[in-house]
């Protein structure tokens, strides 16, 4: 038998809520709520023969997790389509405050070589690279039901689930790179089964996977590791931002969603940095 850890609720709540926001990180709030290894090896141990014991920690932890996303869709779903430009301003400024958080955790004045920030400039620029090229695929991937449409939205949440569980970048930052967020919150409100079952199979067989390898890159290549993911949010900068077109009301509540944004993220990063000393 095995005994259910029913205050995981509380931290699964809190980390779907981040999964479904781009820039905040659900692997970053599972550092901050000081489980995060432990939910690295029982993901890795689901698929052996230990999974039942791992049940009583990953249960209330992924009961926590939907309940936040399905009850967080509705609203952003509302706030992409009613308010976009003060919206991604938001998202904007909690990935340029997830930055300094990575940095400090990898200790980059003192770790970082010349390689390493050459890492980082190609990470940036790859995806500075996919978000000129981005295009409009999103309403292709709801409108359509071709085999290349659920492919993406397999591999979408391959990838996105690879984010989950990395410390700084988020899922959901994934998902707005590769240009199938708002598809998966449209979903998520419309309960769109195929759209969501694909999605799911792709994120339980990258969590599957893709756990293994990022113990080990962790463990075994830290600072390059951080590195890649610090290019990621900084390339990622150029691809949120939403530009300035809605006016000077819009304009002033754009900065305000920013600094909040900004604020929220060098505030968990800071609460992380209190735990660690």
């Amino acid at each position: 038998m095995y005994m259910i850890e029913w205050k995981n609720i509380l931290r699964g709540m809190a980390m779907g809520a981040s999964d479904v926001i781009p820039g905040v990180s659900g692997g970053t709030l599972a550092l901050i709520l000081g489980i995060y290894y432990r939910l690295l090896s029982a993901i890795s141990l689901l698929f052996s023969r230990q999974w039942k014991q791992q049940l009583g920690f990953l249960i209330p932890l992924g009961l926590g997790m939907g309940t936040a996303i399905l009850s967080l869709a509705h609203l952003l779903e509302w706030l992409l389509a009613e308010h976009p430009q003060p919206t991604f301003f938001f998202f904007f400024g909690l990935i340029l405050g997830t930055i300094p958080f990575i940095l400090y955790k990898v200790n980059y004045k003192t770790n970082f070589k010349k390689h390493h920030y050459a890492i980082l400039l190609i990470a940036a620029v790859i995806v500075l690279l996919s978000g000129l090229f981005q295009g409009d695929e999103e309403a292709a991937v709801i409108a359509t039901g071709s085999a290349g449409s659920f492919a993406t939205l397999f591999f979408s949440g391959w990838l996105a689930s690879t984010a989950m569980i990395l410390p700084g970048i988020s899922g959901s930052f994934v998902l707005v790179i590769i240009g199938v967020y708002q598809t998966v919150i449209n979903a998520l409100t419309e309960l769109n089964l195929p759209v969501l079952f694909t999605f799911g199979v792709g994120v339980l067989v990258g969590i599957s996977i893709m756990s293994k390898l990022l113990r080990y890159l962790l463990r075994a290549h830290t600072v390059g590791t951080y590195a890649v993911i610090t290019g990621l949010l900084l390339g990622s900068l150029y691809v949120i931002f939403p530009g300035l077109n809605d006016g000077v009301i819009a304009f002033i509540i754009s900065l305000v969603m920013f600094a909040t944004g900004l604020f929220l993220a060098l505030f968990l990063g800071r609460i992380d940095r209190t735990r660690a000393v």
